[in-house]
C-alpha cells in the first residue's frame, strides 16, 4: 500500500472523493511506541535464541496456548501479541498498524487509540481460547483446533485497527502499491477478512493448528467492530459503565412510576375521587373549599 485519498474537512468517518495524496501517515505517539517495542521484543528474542537456543516466548511462557490460560497463566493474553514468528510477520502487521492506525489515532488520541488496539488483541486471544476448548466437544474439532496450539503475533490488535478504520473511513482510498489500481479501506479490509476466512478453512484433514491464528486475526476484528458500535463518543472513561447503569436504572423507575400513575388514576376514578386533584396534578384537600389554605398559602403538589 501506498498512497491514499485524503477525505480531511468531511467530518467524523469521512466519505469518498478528496485529493490523492502519495503522502504516508505520521508516525503517531502510540503507533511509534508500539512499533519501537514489538521491535525490540524481536530483537531480544532473536539474541536469546543465539545465547540459550530457546526462544523468550516458550521459556517464559509469553505465548498464547489455550491450555496454559485456562490453568491460570492469563497474562498470555496481552504478551503474546508483542511476539512474531519472523521479520516479515513483524513488519507485516506493523505496516499495517501504521497506515490504518495513524488516522484513528490523530483523530481519537492516543488513549482511546491504544484501548482498541488492546480490546483487538485481549479480543482474539479469548476466540482462541474459546473455540480452542469448543472445537475439542462439538463439530469444530475437523477445523484443527487445539488447546495446545500456541499464537503469536500483533494480528489479532492490527485487525481490530483496520475494521475500526473500515467503519470509520471506509470510502478512504488507498493505492495497492506496486499495482497500478487503488482500492477503498472497506473493500480492501473486506478481502482480508475473507481471506482470513478461507484459511480458517484451509486446513480441513491436513492436520492440527491450521487455523488457530486465522482465529485469533477474526476474533480481533469481531471485537474491533463491537469497540467502535458499542464504545461511547468520547472512548471508554471510568464512568461509562456507571452512567450507562445508572441511565438504564432510572429509565426503569420511571416506567415504574408511571405505570403506578395510571394505576392510581384508574383507582380514583372508580371511587369516583377525581376530584381530590387539579388540573395540574396537584393533590386537593377536600377540607378546603378553594384548593388552599385561608391565609393564601397552598399546598404543595402532591407526590408519589
Amino acid at each position: 500500500m501506498g498512497g491514499y485519498r485524503s477525505n480531511r474537512g468531511r467530518g467524523y468517518g469521512g466519505g469518498g472523493g478528496g485529493s490523492f495524496s502519495m503522502a504516508f501517515p505520521p508516525f503517531t505517539w502510540a503507533i511509534k511506541r508500539l512499533v519501537i517495542v514489538n521491535a525490540a521484543i524481536y530483537l531480544l528474542n532473536l539474541l536469546a535464541v543465539a545465547l540459550m537456543q530457546r526462544s523468550l516466548y516458550g521459556a517464559l511462557s509469553l505465548w498464547l496456548r489455550p491450555v496454559d490460560v485456562a490453568h491460570g497463566e492469563i497474562w498470555q493474553l496481552v504478551t503474546y501479541s508483542f511476539f512474531h514468528l519472523g521479520l516479515f510477520h513483524l513488519l507485516f502487521n506493523m505496516l499495517q498498524l501504521w497506515m490504518f492506525g495513524a488516522t484513528l489515532e490523530s483523530e481519537w488520541g492516543s488513549r482511546q487509540f491504544l484501548r482498541l488496539y488492546f480490546v483487538g488483541a485481549v479480543g482474539g486471544a479469548l476466540t482462541t481460547v474459546f473455540l480452542a476448548y469448543l472445537g475439542t466437544f462439538t463439530f469444530l474439532d475437523f477445523l484443527g483446533i487445539s488447546p495446545y496450539t500456541p499464537t503469536l503475533g500483533a494480528s489479532g490488535a492490527v485487525f481490530a485497527v483496520m475494521v475500526a478504520f473500515a467503519i470509520v473511513h471506509g470510502d478512504q482510498t488507498f493505492m495497492m502499491f506496486p499495482f497500478p489500481f487503488s482500492i477503498r479501506a472497506k473493500y480492501l479490509v473486506g478481502i482480508l477478512i475473507f481471506i482470513n476466512l478461507a484459511g480458517t478453512f484451509e486446513g480441513f484433514g491436513s492436520g492440527r493448528g491450521q487455523s488457530i491464528a486465522y482465529i485469533a486475526h477474526l476474533g480481533g476484528a469481531l471485537f474491533g467492530w463491537l469497540y467502535v458500535k458499542m464504545a461511547p463518543r468520547g472512548g471508554y472513561k471510568p464512568t461509562a459503565v456507571s452512567e450507562r447503569y445508572f441511565g438504564i436504572r432510572n429509565a426503569y423507575y420511571r416506567w415504574k412510576r408511571r405505570r403506578a400513575a395510571r394505576r392510581f388514576e384508574v383507582y380514583m376514578r372508580q371511587h369516583d375521587r377525581s376530584k381530590y386533584f387539579d388540573e395540574y396534578g396537584n393533590y386537593r384537600d377536600p377540607e378546603d373549599g378553594d384548593g388552599g389554605k385561608g391565609n393564601g398559602e397552598h399546598r404543595g403538589p402532591w407526590v408519589q
